[in-house]
């Protein structure tokens, strides 16, 4: 085989329908690494107890995570408008992807004290990660035909969560063996080269479909952007079942996120875990999130994705109140694990769900008002969980309460906020006609369109 065969080989193979899934595959694998590493078992812990300290680490943490979501919540709609009419979906994709592995490599720099620059890598490296997101699921009705999308979007989150896991386990040795701050922090590293890696083949292969359009004569690309943001939002009536998932969506997405966000630090502060302990909760979590991602995946297709949500809603409200009993650090693996399972169907299932329902040739733009809807529960559920933990801790030493002890108490009573969340979130779900939304083409209802 010559050379040139030899180059000309792999970009046939990922043009080809499957290689196209397997590219989009591996970029969640790879991507997952950042949310195991950077978000759940390493960084945020190290966060919270090696850079800051106490309560207050806590609270930074949320603060830091809010931040990075309020940003990607302003910029995700205009950025996704523009890139379905310019079909520049894989050139933001890169930008993106650079600018959060970059910075998730950054993270080795951050020792005791750093505050601020722990908190700007991170916020730079999660903004970058949220962004990219955007395009990445934007690309789902691209991959998947519209009666599979159900199926490729379950197939990717289990697949993305093993890439976490795969990662995780390449850390884990180098924790325990050496037990250092150099290689805690080295893991960053490393956790950003095998991000990179594994997002490539989507990044190099893989051709973006749609094609661009002119601009109107009289517009620039942002009053063009504005414009076509505001058509869509005036037009909800066009998407009334699109917007009514947004908002049941933001409401139990508020309980994920804060879940997601915390894992770590809950271990940390109720059971007193530390950074191995940790890791292997995360592995433990990323398998039944790659089980749930499965199991709900396959309920969404078989039944509907509103059924899998509601499924994954009770099951993560059991996980909770389980929590909210449970004395035994060792139990608190089954319970994250639980956890685990039940957020890998209500997040895997809820971009199937924006899937179905964008119109064709506006699947960036309409991402990009998930990831608003994402982003602004991001903001709103970490940030108050962490204000709590702070506010409620200092109540409690001021009452006379040990400092761990009044920890301890404010983190559980903060926890109650995950079951307000899934129960919002259940109501305003409860009145989201799928079938009547799903939507390919003409942005109208299935009866409309035949």
């Amino acid at each position: 085989m010559t050379n040139k065969q030899f180059e000309i080989l792999p970009m046939g193979w990922f043009s080809s329908k499957k290689g196209r899934k397997l590219a989009w595959y591996l970029y969640d694998f790879g991507n997952s690494a950042y949310a195991a590493v950077i978000l759940l078992a390493v960084y945020s812990a190290y966060f919270k107890q090696g850079v800051v300290g106490g309560a207050e680490g806590t609270k930074l943490w949320g603060y830091s995570v809010a931040i990075a979501m309020i940003v990607v919540a302003i910029i995700s709609p205009m950025l996704g408008t523009l890139a379905d009419h310019f079909a520049v979906k894989k050139r933001m994709l890169w930008i993106f992807t650079l600018m959060s592995a970059g910075f998730t490599g950054c993270l080795f720099f951050v020792q005791k004290g750093d505050i601020f620059t722990g908190m700007l890598f991170f916020i730079l490296a999660e903004i970058g990660y949220r962004a990219a997101q955007v395009y990445y699921d934007a690309m789902l009705p691209e991959i998947a035909e519209p009666d599979e999308l159900s199926k490729i979007s379950g197939n990717g989150w289990a697949i993305g969560s093993l890439g976490g896991i795969v990662c995780l386990l390449i850390v884990l040795p180098l924790v325990v063996i050496f037990d250092s701050n150099f290689i805690l922090r080295l893991t960053l590293v490393i956790t950003a080269v095998f991000y990179l890696l594994f997002t490539l083949p989507l990044l190099i292969f893989v051709k973006e479909s749609a094609s661009p359009k002119p601009l109107p004569v009289g517009e620039n690309v942002l009053t063009f952007g504005f414009k076509r943001l505001w058509k869509t939002i005036s037009e909800m009536g066009l998407h009334k079942e699109y917007f009514k998932f947004m908002a049941a969506f933001i409401l139990y997405n508020d309980g994920v996120m804060i879940a997601l966000n915390f894992a770590a630090i809950i271990g940390a502060i109720l059971y007193g875990f530390g950074q191995q302990e940790l890791i292997i909760l995360i592995v433990l979590v990323g398998l039944t999130n790659t089980v749930g991602a499965w199991v709900f995946g396959y309920m969404s297709q078989s039944i509907n994705a509103r059924y899998a949500i509601f499924g994954s809603m009770a099951c993560m409200a059991l996980a909770i109140v389980w929590l909210q009993l449970n004395t035994i650090g060792w139990v608190f693996f089954v319970i994250g694990s639980f956890a685990g399972f039940a957020m890998g169907g209500l997040q895997s299932v809820s971009r199937t769900m924006v899937a179905k329902l964008a119109p064709k040739g506006k699947s960036a733009e309409f991402f990009g008002l998930f990831a608003v809807a994402g982003r602004s529960s991001s903001v709103v559920g970490p940030a108050l969980f962490g204000w709590m933990i702070a506010h409620n801790t200092a109540n409690y030493i001021s009452d006379g309460m040990a400092s761990l002890e009044a920890e301890q108490l404010a983190t559980r009573v903060a926890l109650f906020l995950v079951l307000v969340f899934m129960a919002l979130g259940a109501m305003v779900l409860f009145f989201v006609e799928e079938e009547k939304g799903y939507r390919f083409g003409a942005g109208k209802p299935v009866s409309e369109t035949g």
